[in-house]
């Protein structure tokens, strides 16, 4: 069973938006150097020896100081009011509204003065009668220049807030060296990033509701020859309380001890200053004046809350701009934010994901050990049996298999007596009805658990499936789920099967035969499936006219109705009509991944001001930041 698509844990976003090192100088010994310098990472010789720099915790604060976050947002996001600017910056790794911050934290704040104070107490002075400001760069006692090199992509996003951080460092008597590369070397799997083959590294992350963080802030994530390049520490960054901390906020189930144990990471993530977060992006939803009942939230597409759309001059039919189409209405196996906004509103949710958070739809209720509807008992287990290892892999237990114990990673000795958590989770739904009148049944959950762990199914993930030792069903909309020993998956309390991924087991197909007899590897080209699937949500598709558009229909079985009788979804690749439509009156509402982030966003915010339609202006979960790397070759 695939984990939603908008689970996954912290990833690149580069190419959507689309490393090395500066010559060596010597500085002086600093007085505060021990909060993130760790000890030798590997015994291969590489990554071994400390930055001679960026190892002294003042200069890494200094960078962070001597940066403008506003006027990066102002040279990126030129529609971005003053107002909304500080709503984007981060002094953590998780936005400030996400239910795992709990700060605020130490922040660095644009000030060149205190940046270059910082920098005289590391031994890095401008030279004799300089200024700071008149293009003169500091040196230390040796008379080597303060130079850094800065790698990111060379997407016209990141070239201009470059140069803007360029502009700031050479303020505080700092040469950046800057040097835009491909994103496919920057992100590639033996290039880059992945082989820390950079000084300063800038790029993105993007925030889901599930914070993560291990293999990014974890001791053990760091990449190296020794490990094959395995982890995405490509800082180098080993704190032992931040690296202890992240792996139990990952591996303990209670939100209270999550939240405690992502205060003590984020605390030290903010003092030792490895990374510099810039700025969140900011995304805009645009609409028309006629248009009701839109929410618009970082973390959920607007076409979440489609079933409270309606017209406040009684018109019938919302008309929806998009810039891309789904290949497939097959949720297991096409996982784009396209296809995820159709299913939505043309197949149904299972639970939506507002604010960073997750809330019940069909689901009745999230099952937690809170609440009583989830044990996590601890059981015994012994020499070859089937356990979640801390690889995250389905393994049998054996000596040298690494396993998660207390919060901390161990390795098996092979005789020891063991215990490990079993988490046993019970889920239910609430009573529906297929578009066709067909009432919902467990058959149709039997059905969804049966065809996404199927090898044959062309699902795109089944860490889900290997976490699942067996599953309970009862003969109502209930089932209970135990999973493998050591198996602590963190969005336990949302159904495994992923949202919009229930299948009507009693539908007849124009073969003749019944979905459930149909074969996995057959169902990608079902056009029950793949084009016209039923729907349990708020609308159904009627019409798919490939290359123009889809159109939608009201359910009439869907419980809680809709407040208008159909949607038609314009596929407009090109950003400036799809803008043209809006403002001429064609299209009622553009969501974030048409309207995107380019001039057309201040050409629609200018429309705002004056009145003529509606819109908004949201911090995005994706956010831009300076990694540093802390080791050398």
């Amino acid at each position: 069973m695939k984990k939603s698509f908008a689970l996954t844990l912290l990833m690149f976003v580069a190419l959507l938006w689309g490393a090395c090192s500066a010559p060596q100088t010597s500085a002086p010994a600093p007085a505060d150097t021990t909060a993130a310098v760790p000890a030798a990472t590997g015994g291969t010789g590489d990554f071994v020896k400390p930055h001679p720099i960026l190892t002294d915790i003042r200069v890494r604060r200094a960078l962070a100081t001597c940066i403008d976050r506003d006027a990066l947002i102002g040279a990126v996001f030129p529609y971005v009011t003053d107002d909304l600017k500080p709503q984007l910056h981060m002094d953590s790794f998780l936005p400030k509204s996400h239910w795992a911050y709990k700060g605020p934290y130490m922040d660095y704040p644009h000030d060149a003065q205190k940046g270059g104070q910082l920098l005289d107490e590391a031994g890095w002075k401008l030279p004799e009668g300089a200024q700071p400001g008149d293009g003169s760069f500091r040196v230390n006692a040796n008379g080597d220049t303060l130079t850094f090199k800065l790698t990111t992509t060379n997407a016209q996003f990141r070239q201009t807030w470059a140069a803007v951080v360029e502009q700031n460092l050479a303020e505080c008597g700092v040469l950046l060296i800057r040097q835009h590369v491909p994103a496919s070397w920057f992100f590639g799997n033996t290039t880059g990033l992945q082989h820390r083959d950079f000084e300063l590294g800038g790029f993105g992350w993007t925030g889901t509701a599930d914070p993560g963080g291990q293999t990014l802030y974890a001791c053990n994530q760091i990449p190296e020859p020794s490990n094959n390049w395995q982890g995405q520490n490509y800082m180098g960054w080993c704190n032992q309380d931040a690296s202890n901390a992240i792996i139990l906020a990952n591996n303990t189930l209670k939100r209270e001890d999550r939240i405690a144990a992502y205060d003590t990471v984020e605390k030290h993530f903010a003092e030792d200053m490895v990374s510099i977060p810039l700025f969140q992006r900011a995304e805009a939803e645009a609409w028309s004046k006629r248009l009701e009942g839109l929410k618009v939230d970082p973390t959920e597409y607007g076409t979440a809350s489609a079933a409270q759309w309606k017209l406040a001059d009684g018109a019938d039919t919302i008309v929806v701009g998009m810039s891309q189409e789904p290949a497939s209405m097959f949720t297991l196996v096409e996982s784009a934010a396209v296809q995820a906004q159709m299913a939505e509103m043309g197949i149904g949710m299972l639970y939506s994901q507002y604010n960073y958070d997750f809330q019940p739809v069909l689901q009745d209720g999230l099952p937690t050990v809170e609440n009583g509807q989830a044990t996590n008992a601890m059981v015994d287990v012994k020499v070859d049996d089937q356990i979640y290892s801390a690889d995250g892999e389905l393994v049998k237990l054996a000596k040298g298999v690494k396993l998660i114990s207390e919060g901390k990673i161990i390795t098996y000795d092979g005789t020891s007596a063991l215990k490990l958590p079993q988490l046993k989770v019970t889920y239910k739904l609430k009573p529906y009805t297929w578009s066709d009148g067909t009432p919902g049944s467990i058959e149709d959950v039997k059905l969804a658990d049966k065809i996404s762990c199927d090898r044959k199914s062309g699902a795109v993930s089944f860490i889900t499936c290997d976490q699942i030792a067996k599953i309970d069903y009862t003969d109502h909309l209930e089932w209970t789920v135990t999973y493998v020993p050591g198996a602590q998956p963190a969005t336990y309390f949302i159904a495994p099967q992923g949202n919009a991924q229930l299948y009507p087991s009693q539908e007849k197909l124009s073969d003749g035969r019944l979905l459930k007899d149909v074969p996995a590897e057959q169902w990608a080209t079902l056009p029950e499936i793949a084009e016209k699937p039923l729907s349990f949500g708020p609308f159904v598709i009627a019409e798919w006219v490939k290359g123009q558009s889809m159109t939608l229909e009201a359910n009439p079985h869907y419980a809680d109705g809709t407040g208008v009788k159909k949607i038609v979804v314009q596929f407009i690749p090109d950003t400036n009509q799809a803008v043209a439509q809006l403002l001429s009156g064609d299209v009622d509402y553009l969501e974030k991944t048409t309207l995107g982030a380019g001039s057309e966003v201040q050409t629609v915010m200018d429309a705002v001001k004056a009145g003529t339609i509606k819109g908004e202006v949201i911090p995005s979960p994706s956010w831009e930041h300076i990694d540093m790397n802390l080791f050398t070759r």
